[in-house]
Formats: structure tokens, sequence, C-alpha cells
């Protein structure tokens, strides 16, 4: 058990480095897009269009998209693992930018670190609450963008007014 942690945390320094030496260190307004959970958003079906619908408007919007999967998500979308290189093409990126994290690990830390050494923002509906006590910062308006899809088209929540707007609408029904 003692080898399996240890090997896990060497994992996830060894990855946090991968991510911070395999992400252009220019001026770059840098976002995360939580691909295991994105690929989701159209009527919760594991589809890559979803990313890549997301991948498209942050970059119409001025960000440096960065994609991090988990080790499944090739099995969800093409029922085969799928490497980095395999989601970088599907997604028509740099292969610099996508990640799949390894298989019985989970994402979700590599992902908030990822996001904290960037100081960048995350795509998800996730609300990292298992997570929350060691990364605070997922309880912050907009630091978690969450969307979906309204009539076709993807809608992303860049300030976090609408989930201010959804909490106000649960406290007055009660």
């Amino acid at each position: 058990m003692l080898y399996f942690m240890i090997g896990v945390a060497v994992l996830f320094w060894a990855v946090v480095v991968w991510v911070l030496k395999r992400t252009p260190r220019a001026p770059e307004n840098h976002i995360l897009i939580d691909g295991s959970n994105v690929m989701f958003w159209d009527d919760h079906t594991p589809r890559i269009e979803t990313v890549q619908d997301a991948v498209c408007l942050l970059v119409e919007r001025g960000y440096t998209p960065n994609v991090m999967f988990d080790a499944n998500a090739g099995y969800l979308v093409s029922e085969r693992y799928q490497h980095d290189h395999n989601f970088a093409q599907m997604l028509g990126m740099p292969e610099n930018q996508v990640i799949v994290v390894g298989k019985g690990v989970p994402a979700d830390p590599f992902l908030l670190k990822a996001a904290r050494q960037l100081d960048a923002r995350i795509v998800t509906n996730d609300l990292f609450r298992d997570w929350a006590k060691d990364f605070p910062e997922v309880r912050n308006r907009g630091h978690l963008i969450h969307g979906g899809y309204h009539k076709g088209k993807l809608w992303l929540d860049f300030d976090g007014s609408r989930q201010r707007a959804q909490k106000h609408r649960r406290r007055k029904k009660r």
C-alpha cells in the first residue's frame, strides 16, 4: 500500500511537471477544460464534438485552452484507449495542450494543481467538493466555468452569474 501511495505521488508530480513543460510560457490567457466532464454536456452522452465546441468558443474569446481527460475517456468516445496525441488530433489542437491522465489515477487533483500552477480557470460542471479543502479556490465565483447547451448552442458562464442565479432560485423555493 505504501509503494502504491508513493507511486501515485510520484506520478502526480511527474504529470504536473509535464503539464508545465508542455504548456507554452508566453503571456497567454490559459484556461483548462475538464474534457471528461464537458464531453457529457450535450444530452448527457459522451461526445468529442462537445469538447471541440468548447475549444473553439474559448479560442474565439482569446483563451489558450488545455484539455485534460480521465484515462477511460477514449473508451467513451471510440471504444478503445486514446493517448494524448489521439485526442489532440480529434480536437485539432497541439499535442502539448492535451493530457490523458494515467489509468487508475483520478484526474481531478492533476487538473486542479495545473490550474493553480497556471493561474487558470477550469471549464467544468464539476464542483470538486471532494477537493475543496486542498483547493479552496474552487469555491471562488468564476474559477469554475460551468456550461451546457441551450437550443443546440453551447453556453459558458464566464462570470459565475448563472450559477449565482440558480443558487438564489433554490433558496427562494424553500
